[in-house]
């Protein structure tokens, strides 16, 4: 059902990744003036914006427990990624004079991921319920 605790913290990793990548900056450059935000790689942009969509189907997908929980873990590696993505970036930039600083975009595949990961635990959960009253009968 749609009103269960996984589609909760679905809705979180969907805010996550689809709003909050357009308030608040993956970085500021070199200058110091001009925040990068994700719509600036497209790399960024493809696995944001695939994410929340993900969620958003995960969600939906509420009579097929199975399926819900195999995209779940699929957003998790998507989430991944993307985080592997920010930290190659973070990395190879060379011939920098100033150091770029890093903003709090860097950061929200993290908090996506521990929301997916709560909500793949509760799918389980909810499995495992399943499982076990169909014994029952």
């Amino acid at each position: 059902m749609i009103q269960r605790i996984q589609t909760i913290y679905l809705l979180i990793a969907f805010t996550i990744m689809g709003v909050l990548p357009f308030i608040f900056p993956l970085e500021t450059d070199t200058s110091g003036s001009k925040p990068v935000f994700f719509t600036d790689h497209t790399a960024d942009l493809v696995l944001f914006l695939g994410s929340a969509l993900l969620s958003i189907i995960t969600i939906f997908l509420f009579k097929n427990r199975q399926f819900q929980f195999v995209l779940g873990r699929l957003n998790i590696i998507l989430n991944l990624i993307l985080l592997g993505l920010f930290v190659y970036h973070s990395l190879s930039i060379s011939g920098e004079g100033a150091p770029s600083e890093k903003g709090i975009g860097m950061f929200l595949p993290i908090f996506s991921i521990v929301f997916l990961v709560l909500a793949n635990k509760a799918i389980k959960k909810d499995e495992d319920l399943v499982k076990s009253v169909d014994r029952l009968r």
